[in-house]
């Protein structure tokens, strides 16, 4: 990973605008024709129930559910895209898989909708690999997903909201934590500007440094010596030059 890895494709917008707008088409839809798809959303330990897995972050209860995951959902689509570009498929994908699985498992006996569990895998993600990177900004972005979502982590508790999945909540921490072990990036290197930064830099080899001797003291070499008394040699045959020069300006 090197300075030049984190490049503005028109994915970094496009892919957040389009998975939301799919959400708001399918709650456009459920409106319009006076329908209710909450039946396809998960509903935990049954067969049927498994379906969810792949239509529960598609549906929404109201406009207020809808509009409150939709935010987070283009904040944190676009940076998984613009700082994790290789992963970010992957881990969307997968990231819907296991949070729902997870969901499936552990759920109370009822319907799960909303794509909250997705904005869990993704945040958790992103926090836990930028700290893993130790790149100092992946960590920045680990730090500003705390500040901006880090409240979200009292809802994977039981009986906070007694309307919320928790349990989504929870399996997309979860998953999101897994999904950063798994997935791996390049460790993150300095660029080599000079030759002492080369791992197989030879500081007896170096040819200024030769100039140094076991206690630290500087002694030039003859040739810089002869360098240096060329110069001097050259300013006091030329000093009458200067002073000539000088006086006439004043």
């Amino acid at each position: 990973m090197d300075e030049n890895e984190f490049k503005f494709t028109p994915s970094v917008v496009l892919l957040p605008f389009y998975f939301v707008l799919l959400l708001w088409i399918v709650y456009w839809f459920e409106n319009q024709f006076k329908i209710s798809l909450s039946q396809y959303g998960i509903f935990p330990r049954s067969i049927e129930g498994l379906r969810g897995i792949f239509f529960s972050p598609f549906l929404h209860g109201d406009i207020e559910h809808l509009f409150n995951n939709s935010l987070p959902l283009l904040f944190l689509l676009s940076a998984l895209r613009y700082f994790y570009q290789k992963q970010s498929i992957s881990v969307l994908c997968y990231g819907i898989l296991l949070s729902g699985f997870g969901t499936w498992l552990i759920g109370r006996e009822s319907f799960h909708i909303g794509a909250s569990g997705l904005i869990y895998v993704l945040a958790s993600f992103i926090f836990f690999k930028g700290l893993q990177t130790k790149y100092y900004r992946l960590v920045a972005l680990s730090f500003t997903v705390v500040i901006l979502y880090g409240g979200m982590i009292w809802l994977v508790f039981p009986d906070v909201e007694n309307e919320i999945s928790w349990e989504g909540h929870l399996s997309g921490f979860v998953a999101g934590y897994v999904l950063s072990l798994l997935y791996k990036t390049e460790i993150y290197q300095k660029p080599i500007v000079y030759d002492w930064q080369k791992p197989d830099y030879d500081e007896s080899q170096d040819p200024f440094m030769k100039h140094f001797d076991e206690n630290g003291n500087f002694i030039p070499s003859s040739k810089m010596r002869d360098i240096e008394l060329e110069k001097w040699n050259y300013f006091v045959s030329n000093l009458p030059v200067i002073y000539n020069y000088k006086k006439t300006e004043d």
